[in-house]
């Protein structure tokens, strides 16, 4: 079942991860702090049970960190303070997902993608590592923020390859960033404005290799309230074959912005 959750005047929130058809366990996580404004999903990758290793420790380390340091800080935060301390929280988990890989046997070559939004107020940042993706919903309107990491990206950005040609390759899921593959990850952080009504989502390649985007934004305008509209997202990457776990955090914002929106790094596809 969706969960959802508000304990904020401003943002809501909801959830749902789901195995989908094809896979027996499933490697995705999502860990929300709405009290703090914190939404973390990540898709791990790994033989045996590692890939639900990494992506429980990416999101329960990253969450847990971001959402105490905004709880202890006091007064008006700066933005660049609050992608200080995302990029602070990445690097925290990826040394401990890295080194989990290297000496435990059964976490070899374990790792995992992450995106996530920490809403503050009228300001949302987006940070992401690998192919799971975040999304702007707004007036009818999908945009994606975030740009995958892989290698189907890279041959796009190089013209090697059109999107057309991209969606029906097999190099689905090389990604070219993870957390826990090296002792260094970089994380690719952008900063927002929201508007009344604007909705976030995140979500793990399960729901995007399934769904395209023009059905991500008829689903979100159908669903009047966020647990359908994750419970419609996730049900329609089933219905299409549901080859991967599948799962989405949408974050609705409900409060009147202060200044008129904008993004610093967004890309249409």
């Amino acid at each position: 079942m969706p969960s959802e959750a508000s304990t904020s005047p401003l943002w809501r929130y909801a959830t749902l991860t789901d195995v989908g058809r094809v896979r027996q366990n499933n490697e995705d996580a999502i860990v929300i702090h709405p009290e703090q404004g914190v939404a973390v999903l990540a898709d791990g990758m790994g033989g045996y049970n590692a890939g639900e290793v990494a992506s429980a420790l990416a999101t329960e380390l990253v969450a847990s960190a971001l959402a105490q340091w905004l709880a202890e800080s006091c007064g008006e935060i700066a933005p660049e303070d609050i992608a200080r301390a995302m990029h602070a929280s990445v690097a925290s988990a990826n040394h401990a997902i890295f080194e989990a890989a290297h000496t435990r046997a059964e976490c070899l070559g374990m790792g995992t993608t992450l995106v996530m939004a920490v809403c503050h107020g009228d300001c949302v940042h987006v940070g992401h590592v690998g192919d799971s993706r975040a999304y702007l919903w707004r007036s009818g309107e999908l945009t994606r923020i975030t740009r995958d990491h892989s290698l189907l990206q890279e041959r796009m950005d190089a013209g090697l390859m059109t999107p057309e040609e991209a969606a029906e390759s097999g190099f689905r899921g090389f990604v070219t960033r993870a957390l826990g593959v090296e002792d260094w990850v970089q994380l690719d952080v952008s900063e927002m404005r929201a508007r009344t009504g604007d909705v976030i989502l995140l979500c793990s390649d399960g729901l995007t290799d399934m769904v395209d985007d023009s059905r991500l934004a008829s689903l979100l305008a159908q669903s009047a309230e966020l647990h359908e509209a994750a419970r419609a997202l996730v049900d329609e990457a089933n219905a299409n074959g549901g080859r991967d776990n599948v799962s989405v955090a949408l974050c609705r914002f409900t409060g009147p912005a202060k200044k008129t929106g904008f993004l610093s790094k967004l890309q249409r596809k």
